[in-house]
């Protein structure tokens, strides 16, 4: 499988960079373009998006800023997305792998990397407020 990571620097601490982008409430705000709204429903996070009602499964809070999740489509299909905060200096780096789907063209991949590029610049744009 193709990987790319695509990253953003953030002037906040690793610390509150991790409390907020790890809140799955928090999601819209900062990825509109996938969600809309996410609540917890029956101890799972369940959100609106465009293509319908999705699942999200994010990583139990941790010490180490991973924020690793798997987002179920209304298909049933399970998407896994690795994605970290960590210290960079006095700020921190948020990188997100996006995986190359196998039936990607080169298109559709690159306009993916984008989109998770545009969601980390509006999260970093939102914390350094």
């Amino acid at each position: 499988m193709v990987s790319r990571h695509v990253s953003t620097h953030i002037n906040r601490s690793a610390a509150d960079v991790y409390a907020y982008a790890s809140n799955p409430v928090n999601l819209p705000a900062w990825a509109p373009g996938l969600l809309k709204s996410v609540e917890r429903v029956d101890g799972q996070w369940v959100a609106d998006s465009d293509m319908g009602r999705i699942l999200l499964d994010w990583a139990p809070d941790n010490p180490f800023g991973v924020m690793d999740h798997h987002v179920t489509v209304p298909s049933g299909q399970t998407f896994y997305n690795p994605m970290r905060v960590t210290a960079d200096g006095d700020g921190s780096e948020v990188v997100f792998s996006v995986h190359r789907q196998p039936e990607m063209t080169d298109e559709e991949f690159d306009r993916d990397c984008a989109a998770v590029r545009a969601d980390l610049e509006a999260l970093r744009d939102i914390l350094e407020c």
